[in-house]
């Protein structure tokens, strides 16, 4: 992009516009990361209709730590899956379904479902769990 130059001290050309534009994706970029993402996420751990107290207790039951690290879970630190520390923060269930509270108890009760052939397995986690499960994950800032 060209740029002109100063008259009468002020920038001419196409500068103006171009700092304005670039304002602008800033202001979106900063809105999208804690306004908006934050209220979508908070409203998602809401929506769980889970207990996060009672998520670390179905962690731990069904061996989710073996695959994953999981903060706040004793003996949680598998590493053949993704740490799911920060999980609240995450735009994406799995890399494919926009993090919701219902796309990330789907994809804990249905992996192979949601992502057939994937390494995560069907575990026959009951929809309470799973619920359970998510608050937890979402508690994880």
């Amino acid at each position: 992009m060209r740029v002109k130059g100063r008259v009468n001290g002020r920038v001419s050309g196409r500068r103006p516009a171009l700092v304005a534009a670039c304002a602008g994706l800033a202001a979106c970029a900063g809105l999208a990361a804690c306004g908006s993402g934050a209220a979508r996420r908070a409203d998602a751990r809401v929506a769980t209709n889970g207990r996060p107290d009672a998520g670390p207790a179905a962690i731990a039951r069904y061996g989710c730590g073996s695959c994953h690290t999981i903060p706040g879970v004793r003996g949680a630190a598998g590493e053949a899956g993704p740490p799911l520390t920060r999980f609240a923060r995450r735009t994406y269930v799995a890399g494919v379904l926009p993090n919701t509270s219902e796309n990330l108890v789907r994809w804990v009760r249905y992996p192979q479902q949601v992502v057939p052939g994937n390494a995560m397995p069907d575990l026959g986690v009951s929809e309470a769990d799973a619920r359970n499960i998510a608050a937890y994950l979402y508690t994880l800032r």
